[in-house]
């Protein structure tokens, strides 16, 4: 293939005998692309890119494909919003295919001419969709399908990013170890605690999608829901087909009803399998989306559960016969392990990365690492989700050294914390508002009460019993004891296994915590110039967490903990239960400082409090729980 040397060509590749451009006229033609890349041939076109084979020269002209960004869209406006589904895909593929072994690697993004270009891994190997014209498939290779799949797509709902176009044809069987691959993000959303509130742009494969994604509210159940079509579509070896007139056909699905017979093309044509694999692919398959799983490793665990065979009492049924299978299949049975009160108490948990920062005395960051920690995602409803990072127990010693901070925070004295799960954030407006909605336990909550409007922004102006309010709510709706840390619980949190005055180390700047200004603020024999907000910022903007996976830990808004009020810590207990003994109840702690507040007052042994009814601006709060 020959491409064309024109810099503002739109399309530069031409057949190897062409004298001239097909698009723009010039004569003049090169062997490579940037330089670097000799396309081959032409694998495939969609509705907004071209895919070529190519080769490699910088790699030893190793395999690679290119994507063309070809947008069959009209209008200046839309020619844009493709571009930017395009850069997105590119972005995605990066932080994918360099975490995960069974996701395509991006090797490069670049603009020439008038077009844009990502280089991807070549995967070499054979999509299901051609796998299925010369083989068969059977319960056991369903079964290697989810174990290798379900993996990935639980890493990629990890990173909150739907693929929304799991298909056959986006599946690739590696020659070189048989493993499954997942390719073609091009589709795929990320998506945030906001973003899953607006209908997306609507994207899907006709025979695959679900109903909500079809109607633009793809979510991670939607792809779980395509993954179940897929093992059905394998299965019966029916796919959708257009006829003559344009119109789809598909031989396993009834429109009119919505239900999928593949039950009947199973009996039909003799296929052996478990009620087990019956159960889980009737689940995914479920049309309204609280009825299926809502996660990959729900689907796992399943499809592991050795609790189903023992109630069967076999693994595999010989024949689908029996009146009962085909008119009341088992996802419509009361399954035992279903039933157990331990699978609607403790939730599903995913890992996510993180940066984590070291400053020197005079602020100047001296080392940033990569971690990682365990989280559950709570869905409070209308498309708004609680992070809780669960954080390993331990001993450590709260309070301050003599010459640091004041008084009330000493003694400095050892205290055991138990594993605990907290919020990855404070409480944001729209998780207050969602939660404000809930039914009533024992206050009325205002949805509004903050003065920096935000939906992704931490709630304000609240106070300690509105916060008492919020974790009842959230305990009634879930059945997880939601409740205030502890005052020991939310140092230990916020120190992470540091011992300086900041998990940061020696100080914090206005790069990594939203704080107040003072100019001459002395903090640790050094002086810090800080800019001053005079606001709070959504969470996590600064995109720096503690070794435990936790945001905004310094600054922002001053968090309630449980504790009334004690001078100092002078029989405080070591056990990091709430000290409820002779305090001063009316009077609660508040940790972590604000915006509005000095650096030094940010620290991680500071303390405040504030009137328990009470709910300055500067009041917020992030919530615990014990699993």
């Amino acid at each position: 293939m020959r491409i064309c040397q024109n810099p503002n060509c739109s399309n530069p590749f031409n057949a190897d005998g062409n004298k001239f451009c097909t698009t723009c006229g010039y004569s003049s033609f090169g062997d490579l692309l940037r330089n670097r890349f000799r396309v081959v041939r032409l694998l495939g076109e969609g509705g907004f890119s071209r895919t070529y084979y190519a080769e490699d020269v910088d790699r030893l002209d190793g395999s690679c494909v290119i994507k063309q960004f070809v947008p069959q869209v009209q209008g200046t406006a839309a020619r844009a919003k493709a571009a930017q589904l395009f850069k997105e895909e590119a972005f995605r593929l990066y932080e994918l295919g360099e975490n995960h072994p069974s996701i395509p690697r991006l090797l490069a993004y670049f603009e020439q001419g008038a077009s844009l270009y990502l280089v991807q891994e070549f995967i070499e190997g054979e999509t299901l969709h051609k796998e299925i014209q010369h083989s068969s498939y059977n319960e056991a290779k369903i079964r290697h399908l989810l174990t290798d799949i379900l993996p990935v797509l639980d890493f990629v709902h990890s990173r909150n990013v739907i693929h929304r176009d799991i298909k056959p044809e986006n599946i690739i069987r590696r020659h070189s170890d048989s493993k499954l691959v997942l390719i073609d993000f091009g589709g795929a959303k990320q998506i945030t605690q906001t973003s899953l509130a607006r209908q997306a742009t609507v994207i899907y494969t006709v025979g695959y999608a679900s109903s909500e994604q079809m109607a633009g509210f793809a979510c991670h159940a939607s792809d779980l829901y395509s993954l179940g079509v897929t093992c059905i579509r394998l299965l019966t070896q029916c796919l959708p087909y257009q006829d003559a007139y344009g119109n789809i056909n598909d031989p396993i699905y009834d429109a009119i009803n919505a239900q999928w017979k593949w039950r009947e093309f199973v009996k039909a044509k003799n296929i052996t399998i478990s009620e087990q694999l019956g159960y889980i692919l009737d689940k995914l398959l479920k049309h309204v989306v609280r009825e299926r799983y809502q996660s990959a490793v729900e689907v796992l665990q399943d499809l592991n559960n050795n609790n189903f065979k023992s109630f069967f009492g076999m693994t595999t049924i010989p024949q689908l016969e029996s009146a009962q299978v085909t008119t009341q299949p088992l996802s419509q049975r009361a399954i035992p392990r279903i039933q157990s009160k331990e699978s609607t108490i403790y939730p599903v948990f995913h890992t996510f990365d993180f940066d984590v920062v070291t400053l020197d005395k005079q602020g100047t960051e001296i080392e940033r690492t990569r971690a990682n920690a365990r989280f559950f995602t709570e869905d409070l409803g209308s498309g708004i989700f609680l992070e809780m990072v669960s954080i390993p127990g331990g001993n450590y010693m709260m309070g301050s050294i003599d010459g640091e901070g004041d008084a009330d925070e000493r003694p400095q004295h050892n205290v055991q914390i138990e594993p605990i799960c907290i919020g990855k954030y404070p409480v944001t407006q729209a998780q207050w508002r969602a939660v404000s909605t809930l039914p009533k336990v024992n206050l009325s909550l205002n949805p509004h009460p903050s003065k920096f409007k935000g939906a992704n922004r931490p709630v304000e102006n609240i106070s300690w019993h509105e916060a008492q309010e919020f974790c009842a709510r959230l305990e009634q709706k879930t059945g997880r004891k939601y409740r205030l840390p502890s005052e020991a619980e939310w140092e230990y949190a916020c120190r992470a296994g540091t011992t300086t005055p900041f998990h940061f180390g020696e100080s914090i700047t206005p790069d990594f915590a939203n704080c107040g200004s003072s100019d001459t603020t002395k903090i640790f024999e050094f002086e810090t110039k800080t800019k001053f907000r005079k606001e709070t910022t959504p969470v996590g903007s600064f995109e720096v967490a503690n070794s435990f996976g936790l945001y905004d830990m310094h600054g922002q808004v001053w968090e309630w903990c449980a504790d009334p009020w004690h001078n100092n810590y002078i029989g405080a207990p070591n056990d990091g239960s709430v000290w409820e003994w002779d305090g001063d109840r009316n009077r609660r702690v508040l940790r972590g400082g604000s915006w509005s507040f000095s650096p030094v007052l940010c620290r991680s042994a500071s303390r405040s409090w504030n009137e328990s009814d009470g709910g300055l601006r500067i009041c917020g709060f992030r919530v615990v729980v014990s699993l």
